[in-house]
């Protein structure tokens, strides 16, 4: 395609953000520091990503989730990078499994809030796509500071062991490894495991602790006596395998891998991969460093489907948001996307990109039932403002055939795949498949922005209520002074929309480059072809 000097502007900023995400994460996976890394060395111990590294297969990819979890909170207690845990997909001895491991650099492995949000995120992905999970247990559990953040809620510490027994009611491959501390009530996470495994000398499990013992009951004893690999191997039962180092632990869970047994598959179509024609790193200029501005949602489509196809569905319809059949990397899908240029009607009417209108929103209904009863998985692509507003729109029922739409996402029973590559406000969020609506997976790209509204009107709608707050207490508002109110408004709205700000609290899996899109959306569609869609699509009541 011809480059100009639009493309070449966009293709710096988007180069820029990248560079950000790589400094970001290479930060991020150092973990505790290089102290604390020595640390653990010198009991023998390998590292966190060490471990994953050395336990999933050479040469495969490792996807993972959460990279960004925690980030830049917690820093009254020196940060939590990477929420103290490291989650993913990866394959080992050819399977596809759910890796999650604590990261004893940080805080010893301690629980804080986003820990415990994060491995339960790890298992759903497990239950929900029904793949073996594996734990990599070296935790000095909960952080007693924010204790009451973490441990008494339904979506808390112990909803992890609630997910432990309905993982293994589902028949769903459990294996835990004890390579470091285990106490309290995270104990009970590698035993309610299908095999437990101990790394001697360094492995330890028990419900209190030699100093809490002493305090509890009286009794002197030591960490090893109450539950070191000999106790637990030898003289309890708890523990099934004892092992000499994290090595011969992590090859032995190669070994359980290795023998697992077939399971029914969902039966995607796939067919033999075939890379875009259209180049993919022309996204970089596609995509508009000014997240106002207007480009066609296909040309990046047709930078990530295989030979730059799609088959869109009503092209001449509701052309605000694209609808098609595609193939990714080989796998079948069901593209919506919203249309980011401004679109023509044919009766006239001028609709704005990235709004959702009636026609598109009935549209993308009824696309989305019949990829469900086509078995198609779906992928929805959002840079979304929301729907259209004002008294056309809501006496042309915008209000109900947005329903339709939110009602076939939610009913939806195939796959979902969602990835934010701009603007995700208000309801669009919703209707475009955002968190709360369940997609398997869910990444942002750099460029994303998430939150009620952009932020140039919910800096204005906040100014509005700071001032009326002011001129009831009698105080009057200068110009100089309302235009300072407005920057600090904006500068605090805006650092809320920010991909980082979405990524450290789990809002999003993580934030990749948009190159890794396509296997991203590979591995997932893989994964879920180990869950069986059983439940039948029922959307409920429609508006009509």
């Amino acid at each position: 395609m011809p480059i100009n000097l639009e493309f070449n502007k966009n293709e710096d900023a988007n180069n820029r953000l990248l560079n950000e995400l790589q400094a970001r994460l290479k930060k991020v996976k150092e973990g505790g520091g290089e102290e604390n890394a020595a640390k653990q060395k010198a009991k023998g111990k390998l590292l966190a990503r060490e471990r994953i590294a050395r336990l999933i297969d050479k040469n495969s990819y490792f996807l993972e989730t959460g990279a960004l979890a925690a980030n830049g909170m917690y820093e009254e207690y020196g940060g939590c990078p990477s929420a103290g845990v490291i989650t993913g997909i990866g394959y080992i001895s050819g399977r596809q499994c759910v890796i999650v491991a604590n990261d004893a650099t940080v805080k010893a492995g301690a629980w804080f809030p986003m820990t415990a949000k994060k491995n339960l995120r790890a298992q759903e992905i497990a239950m929900e796509n029904r793949l073996p999970i594996i734990y990599l247990v070296d935790s000095a559990g909960v952080f007693l500071p924010l204790q009451e953040d973490i441990f008494p809620d339904k979506e808390h510490f112990g909803r992890i062991f609630r997910n432990n027994a309905r993982m293994s009611s589902m028949g769903i491959v459990q294996v835990a490894a004890i390579m470091g501390s285990c106490v309290a009530g995270g104990a009970y996470l590698p035993i309610m495991s299908d095999e437990a495994m101990i790394v001697e000398g360094t492995g330890s499990v028990f419900l209190a602790g030699s100093y809490l013992v002493k305090s509890a009951i009286g009794e002197e004893t030591d960490n090893e006596t109450l539950g070191g690999a000999g106790t637990h191997c030898e003289i309890s039962g708890v523990t099934d395998y004892k092992f000499p180092d994290d090595h011969a632990c992590l090859e032995a869970i190669r070994g359980i891998m290795d023998k697992l047994g077939d399971t029914p598959r969902a039966g995607f179509s796939r067919v033999n991969p075939v890379l875009p024609s259209e180049d993919p790193r022309e996204i970089y200029g596609l995509l508009p460093e000014d997240r106002e501005k207007p480009y066609d949602m296909l040309d990046i489509i047709r930078r990530l489907t295989d030979a730059s196809e799609i088959e869109e569905y009503k092209a001449l319809y509701g052309k605000s948001i694209i609808c098609g059949l595609a193939r990714i990397d080989g796998w079948a899908v069901g593209i919506v996307a919203n249309q980011r240029k401004v679109v023509k009607t044919k009766t006239g009417e001028m609709q704005f990109g990235g709004v959702i209108y009636s026609d598109s929103a009935d549209k993308a209904a009824r696309f989305i039932m019949n990829c469900n009863q086509k078995n198609i998985p779906l992928v929805f692509l959002q840079d979304v403002t929301g729907f259209m507003v004002g008294s056309r729109s809501e006496q042309g029922g915008i209000i109900k055939d947005g329903a339709k739409m939110v009602n076939a996402v939610a009913n939806s029973v195939v796959p979902k795949f969602t990835f934010i590559l701009g603007n995700s406000y208000g309801a669009g969020n919703y209707a475009m498949c955002g968190k709360a609506y369940d997609p398997r997976l869910i990444f942002a790209w750099p460029t994303a922005r998430m939150g009620v509204m952009g932020g140039s009107q919910a800096a204005k709608t906040l100014l509005q209520i700071e001032e009326s707050a002011l001129k009831k207490q009698g105080t009057s508002i200068t110009p100089e002074r309302e235009q300072e109110l407005l920057r600090k408004i904006t500068s605090g709205y805006d650092a809320q929309l920010t991909p980082w700000y979405a990524a450290a609290r789990l809002w999003v899996d993580g934030i990749i480059d948009p190159l890794e899109t396509r296997r991203i959306i590979s591995e997932g569609i893989s994964a879920a072809n180990h869950a069986p869609v059983e439940k039948r699509f029922n959307p409920g009541i429609i508006q009509t």
